[in-house]
């Protein structure tokens, strides 16, 4: 069961400066600064054990804090926790699933989990990014989607058109086949009433014992300020969904990550890839420090109020 605590992995102070959340919950903070530059976007294997040996001595059941969203890889090395049959459920505005990104790397993984046999079925909702539109879904682990092991739910997005690749058949889509191409019209939460439609999806997981990750991306701007483009996800709705989660499952863990926080990474390669990747600009840039850190903690309390009221 998951505890009122809260763990900080402190790659980038983003946590840090929110003073209301840490006066008003026990938490514990993990230095890791020194190891952000080499770790943000993605890691290799010598920065992966150094973050291991850091996390792996403290308990699994809290709610975890992992910073800016350039840091969400880190919840894989937090799923390596769990040995037990457990369920994914992932809020994210990117799918996380590209099959050319770096094994250890925040565009991957959601793969990275798959891998584990104790994880059952992995539910990934809020996704409404071109990650999944023509061409860059051909990049994205589409074999992860049979037997319905991975099944995606956008909030909303147009059709996606796939070529020369099969996909298959799963619960959160439906499929248009042709010789040359596939066309994927989407289940798109917009539509649905919320508490009836996930209410559905929750109760076929095949495990009750479920690990929750947020990315706050994933939210309208007007509740986070991230390093990365705007979702389109209510705070109202992804509290719903979180309310339902909790009512219905067993919350083992949780981590939320979609800070925002200024850029500083290792080597040329990695600045390079890291100003073609993010958006050239944020909303979050528009905004005082003071204002960013006050907008992202008032739906961090949120969240943490909604699992601890």
């Amino acid at each position: 069961m998951l505890k009122p605590n809260i763990r900080i992995l402190d790659f980038d102070a983003s946590v840090r400066i929110q003073y209301n959340l840490l006066v008003k919950y026990p938490h514990q903070i993990i230095p890791l600064t020194g190891l952000a530059p080499y770790a943000r976007l993605w890691m290799n294997r010598q920065t992966s054990k150094a973050i291991r040996q850091r996390i792996e001595k403290t308990e699994q059941n809290h709610v975890t804090f992992l910073g800016s969203g350039d840091f969400h890889h880190i919840s894989s090395l937090l799923l390596n926790q769990f040995t037990e049959p457990i369920s994914l459920i992932n809020f994210d505005f990117h799918p996380d699933w590209d099959i050319l990104s770096p094994r250890y790397s925040c565009g991957a993984w959601i793969n990275q989990a798959l891998k584990r046999k104790n994880i059952l079925k992995c539910i990934l909702l809020g996704v409404s990014s071109d990650d999944i539109s023509n061409p860059w879904i051909h990049s994205g682990n589409l074999g992860a989607l049979k037997n319905d092991r991975l099944e995606i739910y956008p909030y909303t997005h147009e059709c996606s058109t796939v070529f020369l690749r099969h996909v298959p058949e799963n619960k959160s889509l439906k499929l248009q086949k042709s010789f040359l191409n596939t066309r994927i019209y989407w289940e798109e939460l917009k539509k649905k009433n919320l508490r009836d439609f996930f209410g559905s999806v929750i109760k076929r997981l095949p495990a009750k014992r479920v690990y929750v990750s947020i990315d706050k991306d994933c939210l309208c701007s007007e509740y986070a300020l991230t390093n990365w483009e705007e979702g389109k996800l209510s705070l109202d709705e992804l509290l719903l969904m979180l309310r339902l989660i909790k009512d219905n499952l067993d919350i083992v863990g949780l981590d939320i990550t979609g800070e925002y926080s200024n850029i500083f990474v290792s080597g040329w390669l990695k600045n390079l890839i890291s100003r073609a990747d993010h958006p050239r600009e944020v909303k979050a840039q528009k905004y005082p420090q003071s204002e960013v850190a006050r907008i992202n903690e008032s739906t961090n309390l949120k969240i943490l109020e909604t699992l601890f009221p």
